[in-house]
């Protein structure tokens, strides 16, 4: 006999539910209709219709700053993704001493976000910074303050450093939980390393590797504290990605364009998410996954 299904478990969401309601659907209620406004103060605020959106669709800036953030989300994910499973797959043979590694690739991701890029300054100072010293020790100019090439390096490296151990952490403890008769298998069989990371690992850490790509390329490509710290957005705009050009019209006092413009960046992102979701799940449901 089929026992009645009942669905009263999910009450248990309502908490969090009214929570993220409280704290991210109103808001987000309250940004869309003042991108509608010229505000001049919380009482005095004009209808101007889709102007705001119209001006920042037609500014070359904001497709520029668009390219910018999606150049170094790809640059971001396409080093990060590979050095973090390949130090994953490293972790897996030195056994045991795998723990301290974990403990020490984690520290950066506890570090506050608006220490990351002034911890980076200091190292890169030729006078005080262990690594400025080094540079300079080897007759390497570095110059970040007005060289575009040097600013893009010490941002990428900053985030790098901050966020290799998301990636390191989530691919090890997908690659632990693999059985090692899998692998035993394929080494009777005579499988190449190659093989073996291609058909029997990688398809375990598909889902991780998921979660991380997503995570990484919404963070990524709303860059805010680093980039406006290192060099706020310079040399000559070079790194003035979507995020620092929000951040200019909040500073600017004109809410309703900043509005806006915050509008159209939850757009993009929630676009990429959804379809990174629909391919992923396109993928989940193919003949070759599903035999």
């Amino acid at each position: 006999m089929i026992k009645p299904h009942s669905n009263r478990a999910w009450l248990l969401l309502l908490p969090a539910l009214l929570i993220l309601g409280f704290v991210a659907a109103l808001p987000l209620v309250a940004v869309f209709n003042y991108s509608f406004h010229d505000i001049f103060t919380l009482d005095t605020a004009l209808w101007v219709g889709p102007q705001w959106y119209l001006e920042i669709i037609r500014d070359p800036s904001f497709w520029a700053s668009l390219g910018r953030s999606a150049l170094f989300s790809a640059i971001v994910l396409s080093i990060q993704v590979p050095l973090g499973i390949w130090i994953a797959l490293l972790m897996l043979r030195i056994g045991r001493w795998a723990v301290p590694v974990v403990m020490m690739l984690a520290l950066p991701l506890v570090v506050p976000w608006n220490m990351i890029a002034g911890m980076w300054l200091t190292l890169i100072d030729p006078q005080v910074g262990l690594l400025g010293k080094a540079i300079a020790a080897a007759g390497i100019g570095f110059d970040y303050k007005f060289t575009a090439l040097h600013t893009w390096i010490l941002i990428v490296a900053a985030d790098t450093w901050h966020w290799l151990g998301l990636v390191v952490i989530l691919s090890y403890a997908s690659l632990s939980a693999i059985p090692a008769s899998y692998r035993q298998a394929a080494a009777i069989d005579g499988a190449s390393r190659l093989a073996v990371f291609r058909h029997i690992e990688l398809p375990r850490i598909a889902g991780a590797l998921s979660i991380v790509l997503l995570l990484r390329f919404v963070d990524s490509f709303m860059i805010y504290t680093e980039a406006f710290t290192i060099n706020a957005g310079g040399p000559q705009g070079a790194t003035t990605f979507i995020s620092l050009e929000l951040g200019e019209d909040i500073r600017s006092f004109t809410y309703g364009r900043a509005a806006a413009r915050a509008m159209l960046d939850f757009l993009i992102v929630l676009s990429v998410a959804w379809a990174f979701i629909r391919i992923r799940a396109g993928r989940d449901t193919s003949p070759e996954t599903t035999r």
